[in-house]
């Protein structure tokens, strides 16, 4: 196994995603002591400011990982029972059989059979997956919409169910982190943003990691273009947006070092118990917001290549900006990237997402960065 930092190899390969059409991306990577932190192309494509490694960037769903730690946190006080039904704490948001038949872990590990709400909070999203059927006027629409999440989760919960409860495979769904939100205001009297601020983000040592309350991110950062599967051209920025679509599900906003920093204490069971992070490791198979069946456990999925060490870690995207951080299961070898373009692959004349040259450079800089 070679896990030695190579910088050349390193910096060639994030260069390689930014001459394949990202504007902008920069990364850190850790083996042990040794630390390279790196970026290519641009903050902002009408300036040229460039990229640095030490931006804030939205990361999307890595959010999930810090929301799932402070519900295990509560687990492990035996305030929240990890298979308890969600009825027995919120009736009124998962009401009748459902709340009876849905656990936590369910909400977890999306197995939960609840829809995501999406579709139905952006009107041109309607059609969603059939993504040809789809248009992004109504992400304009909502820049600075102050969402209610209670009505968010009513989306969801009164949509088609997507599977039984405890089924498999789960499909991936913001409502269920919306529910968890919930479930920790209820059982800790106070917000789940600032629980998790001062339970997870402060309690890691996190210098510039937030869950934002307004619609701009504070400090060094990049623009975020979104693309929409080619349907906006020139992409448009994003940056400045009301995160209430999402909250605690896919809001954060942090550094590629405060990423990393925040796997390795989890995975050194620094921030949950060693019994806790086993519990997040037990996987089922999930069909992804892309369509794939991957295998999710709660908040954290694995990537596995032959061969090789399991990494563990968590993906995601907003709109216009995208983030990947994984950790090896001993902590030492570590990869956390950010991307300001997103949904580049236009689409075939079937609707599916055409290949694109970033997502074999991706791939490279991602194999470089985890396995040397």
């Amino acid at each position: 196994m070679r896990n030695s930092l190579d910088p050349a190899e390193l910096n060639a390969a994030i260069e390689n995603v930014h001459r394949a059409g990202m504007p902008g991306l920069f990364a850190e990577v850790r083996d042990g002591d040794q630390v390279w932190r790196g970026a290519a192309g641009v903050a902002d494509v009408a300036t040229g400011r460039p990229v640095t490694a030490d931006m804030r960037h939205r990361v999307g769903s890595t959010t999930k990982t810090f929301t799932a730690a402070a519900v295990l946190q509560q687990v492990e006080s035996g305030r929240i029972g990890l298979d308890t039904p969600i009825g027995q704490y919120l009736p009124k948001l998962v009401p009748g059989e459902r709340g009876d038949a849905i656990t936590v872990r369910m909400l977890i590990n999306h197995t939960s059979g609840l829809a995501e709400y999406l579709p139905y909070a952006y009107p041109s999203l309607k059609a969603y997956p059939a993504l040809a059927d789809t248009g992004p006027q109504s992400l304009d629409d909502h820049r600075l919409t102050r969402f209610d999440p209670a009505e968010l989760i009513e989306m969801g919960v009164t949509a088609p169910a997507v599977g039984a409860p405890g089924g498999t495979p789960g499909v991936y769904s913001n409502t269920n982190y919306l529910l968890l939100a919930q479930l920790l205001e209820q059982v800790t009297g106070t917000t789940a943003e600032r629980y998790i601020t001062r339970n997870v983000i402060e309690r890691a040592g996190l210098r510039d990691t937030e869950l934002p309350i307004g619609p701009y991110v504070d400090g060094p950062h990049s623009q975020l273009y979104e693309s929409w599967f080619g349907m906006i051209d020139p992409p448009r920025d994003y940056s400045v947006y009301d995160m209430s679509w999402v909250g605690p599900a896919a809001s954060l906003i942090s550094t590629v070092a405060d990423l990393n920093r925040f796997y390795r204490l989890l995975l050194a069971g620094e921030i949950i118990s060693p019994s806790s992070l086993a519990q997040m490791q037990r996987t089922v198979p999930v069909i992804s917001q892309e369509g794939k069946t991957i295998d999710y456990g709660l908040g954290l999925h694995p990537t596995e290549a032959a061969g090789q060490a399991t990494f563990w870690g968590h993906g995601g995207t907003v709109w216009g900006g995208g983030a990947l951080a994984m950790t090896r299961a001993d902590g030492k070898r570590q990869m956390a990237v950010a991307l300001n373009l997103q949904r580049w692959n236009r689409l075939d004349s079937s609707g599916k997402p055409q290949p694109h040259p970033i997502d074999d450079a991706l791939v490279t800089l991602y194999r470089v960065a985890m396995y040397g």
